[in-house]
């Protein structure tokens, strides 16, 4: 994804295409709500207690069940993207540039914590509160940092590029360089959400742009990659010794292979060209390198334009494992940069691999319990699972509209998104209905977050200009508490 396209999805995630009044209410203690910021997270504690963040600085916070809500005091301008409170006193919130806030008084007074990430730019999306001592959070730029001393120290353990990363031969000169001295080069990926069932649990899941999603046994001290049902391949394309074009057999096969995800907007194809080890002697390190490279490159075309032609949209067809043309640049930094290419390209029989690549940009994850969690996303996407995250499944709703968040009780999950998007599901997100007339206010604005206090008895809606909505019936039934009519 360039540039472009993710930043214009992080403006979507926490709705700031939306207008919105500038203001200068920057108090210096608790009290009265007199503008309503829009609110990107909340955190439900208790049936008393939760607390909600959002743009400019804002922090709201109720001490009554959600019946009445004020302003807390965070000595910031900048939007604050997540909450997450581990008691309910004590609790963390980060956002814009490394920005990271602690209260330790139910969200009325907020104290900036220094972090490494704050020097080096990196926006903050998600935290996670394990206990009072414990926390982690997520960001850009493969963001993973830690604390086990309430916050005074963060320990950084972002994702990184090395040398055998499939991302290494994408970096610039100067990057691969600071790769092959041993300096730390992040990975380009943005971790959108973080979340931890905190004690006695020691599991957490966090998720991201790519189909990220990992999964943690030990409060997030290591973390192990999840699977994504719906992965699938064709069997490798045969072509002879130096050969290119493929015999008009393979084309129905690959043509059903398109047309199974045309309308699964988040499922990509990768197309590998493969080389046989006598092509890689005599083609490659006995012949001409570029020779051998437009062979490689001819035969990911021919397979690329079948697929086009059974209706796959360009953009969803990538080409993996391209040739270096320019390998001749690293080689006296790194002799074996070509050898490695090589090895890289070697199959048995020459030909081209095409499989399923899971591609869904991930907004929100939550579990009610160890075992049954679900995640929400762009383009009408949900997944779900129950072996504890391990393992998801598609489910997708009704709508293309964003899902930015969702939540569940014991026989019950609530999802929200863009533009009023409310769907319900009463078989842990396998099927999407849309709420009973009068079972949710109609809105057309966004709704950011969704939670539920651990009980599942009171759960909390925010979005757009304050909106926070509330339910006292485990979310079967809603109603607008802020602002007040």
């Amino acid at each position: 994804m360039d540039q472009f396209i993710r930043v214009c999805v992080v403006f979507l995630v926490f709705g700031v295409l939306a207008c919105h009044d500038i203001h200068l209410d920057y108090t210096e203690r608790p009290g009265e709500i007199t503008v309503h910021d829009d609110l990107y997270s909340v955190s439900v504690v208790d049936n008393q207690s939760a607390v909600a963040v959002g743009y400019y600085g804002s922090a709201y916070f109720t001490q009554d069940g959600g019946e009445t809500w004020k302003q807390g005091v965070t000595g910031t301008m900048s939007s604050l993207y997540n909450v997450s409170m581990a008691t309910p006193e004590v609790g963390w919130a980060v956002g814009q540039r490394g920005l990271i806030l602690k209260t330790s008084d139910g969200g009325q007074t907020w104290v900036r914590q220094p972090n490494l990430k704050e020097n080096e730019g990196a926006h903050l999306f998600g935290v996670a509160a394990i206990d009072e001592q414990t926390a982690l959070a997520i960001g850009e730029w493969g963001t993973r940092i830690r604390t086990e001393d309430g916050g005074k120290t963060w320990v950084d353990n972002s994702f990184t590029v090395d040398e055998a990363h499939p991302m290494f031969q994408w970096l610039t000169s100067r990057e691969q360089d600071l790769v092959r001295a041993g300096e730390t080069v992040y990975e380009d990926v943005s971790l959108n959400d973080i979340y931890c069932l905190g004690a006695p649990s020691r599991r957490c899941w966090l998720i991201g742009e790519f189909g990220y999603i990992f999964y943690s046994e030990d409060g997030g001290q290591t973390w192990l990659p999840s699977k994504i049902s719906g992965a699938g391949e064709i069997a490798p394309i045969q072509l002879g010794y130096n050969e290119i074009e493929f015999d008009a057999v393979h084309e129905p096969a690959m043509r059903e292979f398109a047309q199974g995800i045309l309308t699964d907007a988040h499922l990509n194809v990768a197309i590998e060209a493969l080389a046989s080890p006598e092509e890689v002697q005599v083609l490659g390190r006995e012949g001409d390198p570029y020779e051998f490279f437009e062979l490689l490159e001819a035969r990911m075309q021919e397979v690329r334009s079948v697929l086009e032609d059974a209706g796959l949209e360009s953009e969803r067809v990538r080409l993996r494992g391209q040739p270096p043309w320019d390998y001749e640049e690293y080689l006296e930094e790194d002799p074996e940069f070509l050898e490695r290419y090589y090895a890289s390209r070697i199959h048995e029989t020459p030909g081209v691999k095409a499989r399923v690549i899971q591609n869904p940009i991930l907004f929100t994850v939550r579990f009610r319990d160890e075992n049954n969690g679900m995640i929400s996303g762009l383009g009408g996407l949900t997944l779900y699972t129950e072996d504890g995250g391990r393992s998801w499944s598609y489910s997708n709703i009704d709508r293309t509209l964003a899902v930015f968040s969702v939540d569940s009780v014991p026989g019950r999950v609530v999802a929200v998104g863009e533009k009023g998007l409310v769907r319900v599901s009463s078989d842990n997100g396998r099927s999407w209905q849309m709420p009973e007339p009068g079972e949710f206010p109609e809105v057309f604005t966004f709704m950011r977050d969704v939670a539920f206090d651990p009980t599942g008895e009171v759960g909390f809606v925010v979005g757009q200009t304050g909106r926070i909505m509330k339910s006292d019936d485990q979310g079967q039934e809603w109603r607008i508490v802020l602002p007040r009519s």
